[in-house]
């Protein structure tokens, strides 16, 4: 598909790539080297099948993006160069395997794929003693887990009567509040937008107005869609300099003395460069939050990120500034008739992903049919992310997927593609 339109970083894409590497452990993905004992043989042959699974998906227009480790923030200055790795032998046989036992449709499977990949290299290391066939059971086992995730989450409501939205926009002049507010009106929500153009404004202001918004939303307990649309950073909201850490600060600033923290009722949308990042970035700072306040953490919000980690976002270049991701959800839940009476998180994860799979791929056509996809700009994949909130159940059936001890710590969220 061509593509007419500009990165949403306001550096140059390459030195924002630069600092947002993720994070990760290298020492789980390290090339294999002379010398090595036959355990350390082993496991490097098992990271070499990760990286060799994050190929396979990349060659078949999957994309294979980057993760952190629990805990860790990523995309800071002096985070490490990144993650080698290499193998490339019979890897093809073993995704082939994953797909035939979960007997899914090809479209199914290429987007929970990348969050399968995501989840094995975060917990690559409990991988590395199991046999070919368990490798395979447990990266099925693991998407199976990824997709009743979906299925127990997909209904909630996004856009629907009775919630509220917040919105905070770039001051680029080409982006209006009725990117936001006329979609917010089509399903009954209230809406109230903040963006720096009313005179006497200030970068400054606009922010403290936004966070003391989100504040009120979480006190409230009120259903509350956040939307941030504009220029983004690993760590940071760029438009208005609101890194992750002062984001999750309001949210807890909004929890009632020696409550729980619950933010069930919170959705956040980000639609700029690296919005993925910057969301793991704001759930990992929360837990931590939360904890150092010693509140009992109930629920994390749900997020949406426009753009997969290390991946920029771009917008079209004209007269408006609406970046691609929300172009589409304009498209398909605005414009086009008739409209759904709710948007819902299914929607997203499906209709809006679908719809944007085609950035920087090319249609494979047999016989008339879409038969598949092939890469031809890596750059201009985006592939949106869904973060939903885990359970105390959730992590037991994580923790015995994985083989790992109960008290093994993990993170309170999950990637669902």
């Amino acid at each position: 598909m061509a593509l007419e339109g500009m990165s949403m970083c306001r550096r140059p894409s390459w030195a924002v790539a630069a600092r947002a590497v993720p994070r990760i452990v290298q020492s789980s993905f390290l090339r294999g080297q002379p010398g090595l004992g036959r355990a350390s043989v082993a496991r490097q042959q098992v990271r070499g099948w990760i990286t060799g699974f994050t190929a396979l998906m990349a060659l078949s227009g999957v994309g294979a993006l980057g993760r952190a480790e629990p805990g860790m923030t990523i995309g800071g200055a002096g985070d490490s160069a990144g993650v080698k790795g290499g193998g490339l032998v019979d890897l093809a046989a073993l995704g082939n395997e994953v797909c035939r036992r979960l007997e899914w449709s090809a479209r199914k499977w290429r987007q929970i794929a990348p969050a399968v990949h995501h989840l094995a290299r975060q917990h690559a290391e409990a991988i590395e003693a199991l046999s070919d066939d368990g490798r395979v059971a447990t990266l099925v086992a693991l998407a199976t887990f990824i997709d009743a995730k979906r299925k127990a989450t997909g209904g909630l409501a996004v856009l629907a009567p009775g919630r509220t939205v917040i919105g905070l926009l770039d001051p680029d002049q080409g982006l209006g509040p009725k990117e936001v507010t006329a979609i917010a009106d089509a399903y009954g929500c209230t809406s109230t937008i903040f963006k720096k153009q009313a005179a006497g404004d200030t970068l400054d202001s606009v922010a403290d107005a936004f966070l003391a918004s989100v504040t009120a939303a979480v006190t409230t307990g009120k259903p509350t869609t956040v939307i941030v649309l504009g220029h983004g950073l690993p760590t940071e909201i760029q438009s208005y300099h609101i890194r992750f850490e002062r984001l999750a600060k309001a949210l807890l600033d909004g929890v009632p003395p020696a409550a729980a923290v619950d933010l069930s009722s919170l959705v956040l949308v980000c639609d700029d460069c690296f919005s993925a990042d910057f969301q793991i970035n704001l759930l990992g700072e929360i837990t931590r939050e939360a904890e150092r306040r010693r509140l009992p953490l109930t629920s994390l919000p749900v997020c949406i990120a426009g753009t997969n980690c290390n991946r920029v976002g771009f917008v079209a270049v004209g007269e408006k500034f609406v970046p691609h991701f929300w172009r589409d959800v304009i498209e398909l839940y605005f414009i086009r008739r008739p409209r759904p009476k709710v948007v819902t998180l299914a929607d997203f994860f499906e209709n809006v992903d679908n719809m944007m799979y085609g950035y920087g791929r090319a249609v494979i056509l047999e016989d008339g049919r879409v038969a598949g996809y092939r890469l031809i700009n890596a750059d201009l994949v985006q592939d949106p992310v869904v973060f939903v909130p885990l359970q105390s159940e959730d992590l037991a059936k994580l923790r015995a997927i994985l083989g790992l001890p109960s008290e093994a710590l993990l993170s309170h969220w999950l990637d669902v593609g």
